[in-house]
């Protein structure tokens, strides 16, 4: 809390980042290697299409 002078910047804070790890954080153990790098391929471009707009 001591980088944010306001409780509600913090919240917007968590709540983005929150988002976008959860996009790329994934279950490892769930599936096999290629699927799971493809799906880290596909989220990487969704995140670039994003941040290009």
């Amino acid at each position: 809390m001591q980088r944010f002078r306001l409780m509600r910047s913090l919240q917007v804070f968590a709540a983005v980042h929150a988002t976008v790890s959860n996009h790329f954080n994934q279950d490892r153990d769930l599936s096999s290697r290629l699927h799971f790098k493809a799906n880290g391929t596909t989220a990487l471009a969704e995140w670039r299409g994003l941040c290009a707009e």
